[in-house]
């Protein structure tokens, strides 16, 4: 028996972006049942005015990849990265002894955790220091900063604060603008962030504007990494085109934004052809999408943090064996999962 159902996650407290502030996110799970047994389960997770997806055809969609009438090559995958990469998901867990083990490495074995970043949302001033401070208490080394929402000078102080406890070799930074700077002020803002030593930016400006953006990635002191301008790329050439034309430092990738595993894999092959550097991150999916998402990179030749630490947003994310320690997420392979939230 197949299911398809819609689980609205729950923020523990409002989480805010360039683009607004997100109480609740929706995704979709769809799983195969033999009586009481679990054969297969996957979740088709978007981001609202950000993934391509209309949230009314959702449904339809997901209960069409129900009956798998959503074979490869069908053209709503190539429209709908999040069906796609659902539609993976549970392709792999069907066929796999252990619906939620997807792939055999030593993070799944639970030899190695994958080192995280530590994210603070935007907020007020002191919402965000508490934010940081608490992460840093927490051991993380590595902390990605939203900004765009509250005055610059405001973030700019925040940088400074913590510079002033901890150096560049110490703590590294990441800032995410989520496209907030206006191009004609992106490079003067990206001359005063980068006097804070930071690793780099995600996306300064929107996304498809390449030629700006080009001009940035050339003239900038800063690192930057594309982000929502992979979205909508489905193309093997026309992700070559986006990296030729813009010449980023790095890029995200968000498999239900960009089409899952093997469309992720396609821009790495194609970035590490022009020596662009990658990671991965979670567009905010259960922990269901992000078990299957953190296998996938424990299975990858990785050399940075990650942006994986969103398993503790909700108050009704389906628990898992996934844990953060040490600043990395970990599984504990003789952990449990509680599906009761699927079968209510």
């Amino acid at each position: 028996m197949f299911r398809s159902q819609k689980h609205t996650l729950q923020f523990r407290r409002p989480s805010g972006t360039s683009r607004g502030v997100l109480k609740t996110k929706d995704s979709w799970l769809v799983s195969r049942w033999e009586k009481t047994q679990l054969i297969g389960i996957g979740e088709c997770s978007i981001i609202e005015g950000l993934s391509p997806e209309d949230p009314k055809v959702m449904d339809d969609r997901v209960m069409a990849l129900c009956e798998e009438d959503l074979a490869e090559g069908n053209k709503i995958l190539k429209q709908s990265p999040s069906i796609a990469f659902g539609r993976e998901i549970f392709m792999r867990s069907k066929v796999s002894s252990d619906p939620f083990r997807l792939y055999d490495n030593g993070f799944t074995n639970g030899a190695f955790g994958i080192p995280i970043n530590g994210l603070i949302w935007m907020g007020t001033k002191a919402f965000m220091y508490e934010q940081i401070r608490s992460k840093l208490a927490e051991g993380f080394r590595c902390i990605k900063l939203k900004i765009g929402a509250i005055d610059f000078e405001e973030e700019l102080s925040l940088l400074k604060y913590i510079r002033s406890e901890f150096s560049a070799d110490d703590v590294e930074l990441r800032v995410d603008a989520n496209g907030a700077f206006a191009p004609k002020d992106a490079l003067d803002k990206l001359s005063r962030l980068a006097a804070y030593g930071l690793h780099s930016i995600e996306q300064p400006i929107k996304q498809g504007q390449w030629e700006q953006m080009a001009q940035l990635c050339t003239e900038t002191p800063l690192d930057i990494a594309l982000d929502e301008e992979l979205i909508g790329l489905s193309k093997k050439e026309e992700k070559r085109r986006c990296l030729e034309a813009i010449q980023p430092h790095y890029i995200i990738l968000k498999p239900s934004l960009v089409g899952g595993w093997a469309s992720s894999e396609e821009w790495i092959q194609i970035a590490q052809e022009k020596n662009i550097g990658w990671w991965a991150t979670s567009a905010l999916e259960s922990n269901i999408g992000l078990n299957a998402i953190s296998q996938w990179v424990g299975s990858m030749d990785i050399s940075m943090p990650q942006g994986l630490g969103t398993g503790g947003l909700y108050t009704n994310n389906i628990p898992s064996p996934l844990y953060i320690k040490d600043a990395a997420i970990w599984i504990d392979p003789e952990g449990t999962w509680d599906l009761s939230v699927l079968q209510s």
